[in-house]
């Protein structure tokens, strides 16, 4: 049933293309009611009227606080047009009915993102009237449309212009789903604040407000649909708030996945440094004080698995990296005996209008590549309360993020070997690639690259001597990361086989005696950080 709007309310904080709406409205001769500011703006544009107190009869009271909470505005929102009893209800009290409410809410996100909000500040940014008129016009969407972001404007005039004046009930339909995902969303972002503001990690309810940012070609694979959701409040430098530049092809739900791997890697580390990830772990890793360098040494770790990978690096992408990055194979796969080069996404703070333009005419490498532009890196910025959610069937696992590096402070030697400031540099790096490493992980690195990786084992002993089968002749002298401690001296044992000279786990094993005396027995250095890394 198409219903035609004779009567409009309009009353937004966010007051973005409100005055052609209210003008188009008012040339379909709608009556427009309004309130406050909005009110103000669109007389001051010479947009007729109606003041919210000459329909309630009643002022705007208490800083604005009641000012649409009466039955003449409720009443017109939520009485049924084809029921004779509500339809005397509001005859009875004078109440004309409304069929368009236009409302959006108090801006509360962006008021407690503020740094200097407070608490006060907070609280009288948490609209009332705006979602109880929200709410009575979705539930009567038979008779009332919704509209509720400026993005809606120009839909709803162009089917009131074709259609006489009226929109369909498929349209208001849409409309009232809309306005109560933002509703729910909107006492979200409310109940996380005040949660925090209590001190309160884990509360009885929790409600994830997301907005979504694409529908994806697939999921993992073809017959599994997938879009991806984005949180409003995020402001960190991520993968999911980055800007795509260029891509021939739509990104994909794992070419995210691992965007979103390499680049948590590459922040990591304050150094020039690059990342390659293929299938959620790190196939090459390095740092040096020239990028082009660090992703040299980074892509040379695994030429055969940076195939398709993904590539992160922490610095702009200039054209002399672009050009090193897309003829990878060019200069360095041919002489290593790769059979060729080609990245899925490549992801920077910043990409020099030039290098994007020599990335998009390399077509023999280019033509897939998707760039994300994440903007600067800034470490002081990551989202401390922001949690990291674990599906499974029925239910979400919540646990705070692994925000925990290198604590130099923390970090004790118990072997009679200690480390050189060059083995205790790649043991950081090591350590750093281990912790976004799928466990169980063991890292090989020398002269601030990873040589070895071993990952997602089911047995560590396994995933030393997978670690150590990439590396080669290079383990020797190299050290050695693992993710959690050794439960038995095996892996020293082979280590020392290898020629590792230098290992670090978090130690707390009950066995740690016996594998601080392998160590000392071959003389090498070992460091316990107190701290390990699961990855799941």
């Amino acid at each position: 049933m198409d219903v035609t709007v004779k009567t409009a309310l309009i009353s937004v904080s966010d007051k973005t293309g409100v005055v052609d709406f209210a003008k188009a409205l008012a040339q379909m001769g709608v009556r427009i009611i309004s309130t406050g500011g909005t009110a103000a703006k669109l007389s001051g544009a010479g947009v007729e009227v109606v003041s919210i107190d000459a329909v309630t009869g009643f002022p705007e009271m208490m800083d604005g606080r009641v000012k649409t909470l009466h039955p003449r505005i409720h009443g017109a929102l939520l009485g049924l047009r084809d029921k004779s009893q509500h339809v005397e209800a509001m005859t009875e009290h004078g109440i004309e009915p409304i069929d368009l409410v236009c409302v959006n809410l108090y801006p509360f996100e962006a008021t407690v993102a503020r740094a200097d909000c407070t608490f006060e500040d907070a609280i009288e940014n948490i609209d009332i009237g705006g979602p109880s008129m929200i709410r009575s016009a979705s539930k009567n969407h038979k008779f009332v449309a919704v509209v509720t972001d400026p993005g809606q404007y120009a839909q709803v005039i162009e089917q009131m212009r074709n259609n006489n004046g009226a929109l369909s009930a498929s349209l208001r339909s849409d409309l009232a789903r809309a306005a109560f995902a933002l509703t729910a969303a909107y006492d979200a972002a409310i109940a996380r604040y005040l949660n925090a503001k209590a001190g309160v990690e884990f509360p009885n309810r929790i409600s994830i407000a997301l907005t979504q940012e694409t529908v994806l070609r697939y999921g993992e694979n073809p017959h599994q649909s997938a879009a991806l959701y984005k949180l409003p409040t995020s402001g960190e430098p991520s993968v999911c708030n980055g800007r795509l530049l260029e891509g021939g092809t739509e990104i994909s739900f794992n070419n995210l996945l691992d965007a979103n791997a390499a680049f948590e890697l590459v922040k990591e580390f304050d150094d020039p440094a690059a990342v390659v990830v293929k299938h959620l772990n790190p196939c090459g890793c390095a740092i040096d004080d020239d990028i082009n360098i660090a992703y040299r040494k980074a892509y040379e770790g695994d030429v055969v698995s940076a195939f398709g990978g993904i590539i992160a690096v922490n610095r702009n992408v200039d054209v002399e990296l672009a050009q090193t990055i897309m003829e990878s194979y060019g200069r360095f796969g041919k002489a290593l005996g790769a059979s060729g080069f080609f990245a899925e996404v490549i992801i920077s703070p910043r990409f020099e209008e030039d290098a994007v333009e020599i990335i998009r005419t390399l077509k023999t490498w280019g033509s897939r590549v998707r760039l994300i532009e994440t903007g600067p890196i800034d470490r002081t910025k990551l989202d401390t309360s922001e949690f990291d959610v674990r599906c499974i069937i029925g239910g979400l696992l919540l646990q705070k993020r692994d925000l925990v590096g290198w604590e130099p402070e923390v970090v004790t030697c118990p072997t009679q070997t200690k480390p050189t400031p060059e083995q205790l540099e790649d043991l950081r790096m090591a350590w750093l690639v281990a912790k976004h490493t799928k466990s169980n992980t063991i890292i090989l690195a020398k002269n601030k690259r990873i040589l070895g990786v071993g990952a997602g084992q089911m047995n560590r002993v396994e995933s030393g001597l997978l670690a150590m089968k990439q590396a080669g002749e290079e383990a020797r002298g190299a050290v050695m990361a693992s993710d959690a401690f050794f439960p038995f001296p095996d892996n020293v044992e082979n280590a020392a086989e290898a020629g590792i000279a230098a290992i670090v786990q978090p130690g707390g094993s009950k066995k740690d005696p016996e594998v601080i005396a392998a160590a000392d027995a071959h003389g090498i250095a070992m460091i316990f950080t107190g701290k390990r890394h699961f990855k799941h």
